[in-house]
This record gives C-alpha cells, structure tokens and sequence, in this order.
C-alpha cells in the first residue's frame, strides 16, 4: 500500500470514530440532562405532596379544636331606653313654655281640670297633621269633659303659628325647642328609621288628671282613632 493510500484511509477512520465519539458525547450529555429533570420533577412533586399533606394536617387538626370549642352563648339584646318612664299616679312635671299666638302656658294654668298633653314629631308632617285635626275636631267635646288639649312639639312658634293657620286648628301649640318638658314626660328618645338610628321625638300622649297627676300614657301612639280614645279614657276619670 502506497503512503498516500495508507494516509488517506488513516483520516477517514479518524473521522469515523470523531463522528463516533461525538455521537456518544450527545447521546449522553441528553441522557443526563432527561434524568436530571425527571429526578428534579419527583423531588418537586414529593415537596408539592408532603406541603399540601402538612397543610392538610393542620387545617383538619384546626376544624376539629374549632369544632370541639363549644360555642358561647350571644349576650341577649338590652332595650335602649327612648325617654324617662312616666309612671301613671306620679305627679305631672311642671312647665312653661312659649305658644302660639304669643305668651306661654304653664301647667298652673290648668290646675283643677283635665288636660291632655299630645307629643308630636314635627309641625306640618301627613301624621302629626291627622293628629292635630283629630283634636282640634274633637276639642269641644273635651271641653265638655272639663278637659283641655295641648300640642307640643320641638318646632319653633313661628312653625307652630304657620300649622295652626294652614290648618285651621284650635287646639293651643307648644314650642319646646330645649326639649326640657319632652325629656319630662318621656316623649324624647332614640328612634330609628330606614337603618338610621337617632334622637327625636317619640308620638306620645299623657292625661293629666284634675289633682295634677298623671292618669294615663299612650306611647309610640298609632294616629288613627287615636283621640276618640283618649277622649274615652277623660270621660272615665
């Protein structure tokens, strides 16, 4: 064999077992890397599996100490109070305050007769106005009775004087703006309306008997047929 072939046939076995070794170098550089992945995935898959049985775990052991926690009973709800009790047979607190018309009333100015004392919400408003029209229709017959009716309110005098006008009523109207006689009588408290809760008057109505005491108390008063009931109730006194 001549040199040149001897040469010639040493380079392509060369080739041959570069090509060779290079093919075993990839084979196994891709085989490593395929089990390095494999063995990261199992590693991640038992974290993932041991963290969610731990979570597991402590959840379970916490619905069970919060289902075994016995349960404590809510308080019961306290009434609030919404004005001063005015106990019947008590003496009727004494005012005076300031009217329609000009000058004020004063309880002394009825002394020896009935009075009724009606406690409205607001001058002007559909239910106070069915109110007072019920005692300014009625306000005969109660004079009959030797009983006399008044309206209080927080408005000013000059609000009551502008009801009393647009209506037509009869019956005096008192202006409490400081609420000192609402307090007394317990016609002002909390009330709530819509969601809202707030201080105001609450629709209240007291007889006041001849001797100054407190004979009867309507409370959170229903406007319809409401004062043909208080009438019945001075005619029994």
């Amino acid at each position: 064999m001549s040199k040149k072939t001897r040469k010639k046939s040493s380079n392509t076995t060369g080739k041959r077992a570069a090509t060779k070794v290079a093919r075993g170098a990839g084979t196994g550089t891709g085989r490593s890397a395929a089990k390095t992945r494999t063995a990261v995935a199992r590693t991640s898959t038992r974290k993932s599996t041991t963290s969610g049985k731990t979570a597991g775990t402590v959840q379970g052991k916490a619905s069970h100490k919060a289902a075994s926690k016995p349960l404590k009973p809510k308080p019961a709800a306290t009434a609030k109070s919404d004005g001063a009790v005015l106990a019947e047979g008590t003496a009727a607190p004494a005012f005076n305050l300031p009217r329609d018309g000009g000058g004020s009333v004063s309880l002394q100015d009825f002394a020896g007769k009935k009075l009724v004392l009606f406690f409205y919400p607001r001058a002007d408003t559909p239910g106070c106005t069915r109110e007072a029209i019920d005692f300014t229709r009625l306000n005969k017959a109660f004079a009959d009775e030797g009983t006399m009716v008044l309206g209080i309110s927080a408005d000013t005098v000059k609000a009551q004087e502008s009801f009393r006008n647009k209506h037509q009523l009869s019956v005096p109207l008192v202006s409490d703006e400081t609420h000192q006689m609402l307090e007394a009588y317990g016609a002002w408290g909390e009330k709530s309306m819509y969601g809202r809760t707030f201080m105001g008057i609450i629709r209240t109505t007291v007889l006041v008997d001849s001797g100054g005491k407190v004979a009867r108390v309507w409370r959170h008063v229903k406007v319809d047929g409401h004062a043909d009931e208080v009438l019945a109730a001075a005619r029994s006194i």
